[in-house]
């Protein structure tokens, strides 16, 4: 018995003290109960002249106090205090019995006590062996009450009151084994359980990628520091509804789109720079991402939770800026011996193709010959800007940055495209507040928004309002300036090399415009990026139709 302790964990043992200290607490019960007992029944005060009766239950009463006091405050030697318990119990319970008349008396069901106790506590040979001791004390007391002429009747009792303990013993201490078992696997399992939970917190505590654990309705109910600092929140928990704020609000819509069609598993999203008061409602002591925007690609999984009555899903965040940073620096690395001697390997030699050609387009009349010709001084003209273009970037732009009158400046640019293109005027539309002001160099940003202008006429269906440039405020109030057009969005595996140098899905593109927009506005302290947005018009199949959209942020109103 003492190694079956052994061999169970603390907090099973700890189960068997405080069985045992209940054990004692009825103990003292039962005595209680026996006394007052005493007091509505006077032919149990005298037996042979003497108040035996009384004596004993004031005796036990004093040994059960004795034995509660012990459980609590000497919890050693657990085996050493069970097994004289229960011996004083039977010893004292057969006295009370004989000094009540024996079967009569109705005190034979008290042996129950301390048999039930033992069963839980103790091996079921021993449970067994003292309920055999106690039914064959019964039936030897009443086989005695026979030959000293009293009733037989008693017999049969007797016998019904022994098979009833040992049966009650087998039965609680088959049940006690069973509970015992399943507490010790549930143990075992709560032990797993904190472990892996403790190896959990540290993996989220220390991966890269943000994660963001959600109920169906955008409930955050978890979060790693990762995902913290890409969404710029500091707080003590993650405890918010992703549409609580006005800068989540892509976050909170792609999620119910993947939540309507999951092949929407993965999109790219921006979270600007945001100071929402709706979240410092939400917990104390939150703070807001003020001067940096993130560029996120976020992918959706759904948690296996079937049958837990609980649906969750988590959100992973993956802040893509800095790889994009990095592969566009590698790429240039390469770039810097071809930089070096490019004017001279090639610009000159391009030069010179390109004057051979315009003079035998002088000489030749013939229609073939011009159209082969035309090909050539094409093919000059496109390798020429490539020229250009590479010879750029290996020389960092100067800008010049004052105040410029937006609004003015995109009027007089709309205008030159339109004609330029030939467009009619009500395709390009533009939205501007008058009298707005940005500080940024004139020639850098015309550069800029004529890439833009160029890529969104490339791809618009040509009808009203087909091409859009809006300028408005973020939720920061920054000023941007919003180049949309009508035709397919860029799809997220392009999005992913969107403004690398050399990267272009055009035959006729060189892939360095949209990476020479982007380095031109940080050398005047703005950022260009692509934005997925959600229109407020779902689609056919009520989803959130989906839609892209460049962004140039400017520069903080005053900021140097």
């Amino acid at each position: 018995m003492i190694a079956r302790l052994q061999a169970l964990s603390a907090e099973s043992r700890a189960t068997f003290w405080r069985s045992l200290q209940t054990l004692n607490a009825t103990r003292v019960v039962i005595a209680l109960v026996l006394l007052v007992y005493l007091s509505f029944d006077s032919r149990g005060l005298r037996a042979s002249g003497q108040y035996l009766y009384l004596q004993i239950c004031l005796m036990y009463l004093g040994l059960a106090i004795g034995f509660a006091l012990s459980a609590v405050y000497l919890q050693r030697r657990f085996v050493l205090q069970l097994l004289p318990q229960i011996a004083i119990d039977l010893v004292f319970i057969s006295l009370l019995y004989l000094a009540g008349g024996g079967m009569r008396s109705g005190l034979a069901i008290l042996y129950l006590f301390p048999l039930a106790g033992l069963a839980i506590l103790a091996p079921l040979m021993l449970s067994l062996f003292c309920a055999s001791l106690v039914a064959l004390f019964i039936l030897g007391d009443t086989t005695w009450q026979i030959f000293l002429s009293e009733s037989e009747h008693d017999v049969m009792q007797a016998g019904l009151y022994g098979a009833a303990f040992l049966a009650a013993v087998l039965v609680v201490n088959r049940m006690a084994a069973k509970l015992i078992g399943q507490e010790e696997l549930a143990i075992r399992r709560g032990v797993e359980v904190n472990v892996q939970q403790a190896v959990n917190r540290l993996v989220m505590a220390n991966i890269v990628d943000g994660i963001l654990v959600v109920d169906p309705d955008g409930q955050v109910f978890a979060g790693n520091p990762a995902a913290q600092k890409m969404l710029g929140l500091v707080g003590p928990e993650l405890r918010f509804k992703l549409s609580a704020a006005a800068a989540l609000v892509p976050l909170a819509q792609a999620y119910h789109a993947w939540r309507i069609d999951p092949a929407r598993s993965t999109v790219f999203l921006t979270i600007k720079p945001f100071n929402d008061a709706a979240l410092e409602d939400v917990t104390a002591a939150w703070s807001a991402r003020r001067n940096l925007a993130a560029h996120l690609k976020v992918r959706f999984a759904a948690a296996d939770t079937h049958g837990l009555g609980a649906e969750r899903s988590v959100i992973f965040l993956q802040d893509v800026t800095g790889i994009e940073n990095q592969a566009q620096q590698l790429k240039l690395a390469s770039m810097g011996r071809l930089t070096a001697s490019i004017a001279h390997e090639v610009r000159n030699p391009l030069s010179a193709i390109g004057h051979a050609t315009a003079l035998l387009g002088e000489d030749l009349g013939d229609p073939v010959h011009q159209r082969l010709l035309k090909i050539v001084g094409d093919n000059v003209t496109r390798v020429n800007r490539m020229v250009e273009d590479i010879l750029q970037l290996s020389r960092k732009a100067q800008s010049h940055i004052e105040p410029l009158a937006l609004d003015v400046f995109l009027a007089e640019l709309r205008a030159e495209f339109i004609e330029t293109h030939s467009l009619a005027p009500e395709i390009v539309s533009l939205i501007v507040a008058p009298d707005t002001q940005v500080r940024f160099d004139a020639l850098h940003l015309r550069e800029v928004v004529l890439n833009l202008l160029n890529n969104a006429v490339r791809y618009a269906s040509g009808g009203r309002h087909s091409i859009r440039l809006d300028v408005v405020h973020d939720t920061a109030q920054r000023l941007e300036l919003h180049v949309q057009d009508d035709g397919p969005g860029i799809s997220p595996e392009v999005r992913a090399h969107l403004f690398e140098p050399f990267y272009t899905t055009s035959s006729k593109g060189t892939g360095l415009g949209l990476y020479l927009a982007r380095e031109l506005c940080l050398n005047n302290e703005a950022r260009l990026d692509y934005e997925y947005r959600f229109d407020n018009q779902d689609s056919a199949d009520g989803s959130p139709a989906l839609s892209g959209r460049f962004v140039i942020t400017f520069a903080w109103p005053g900021q140097k």
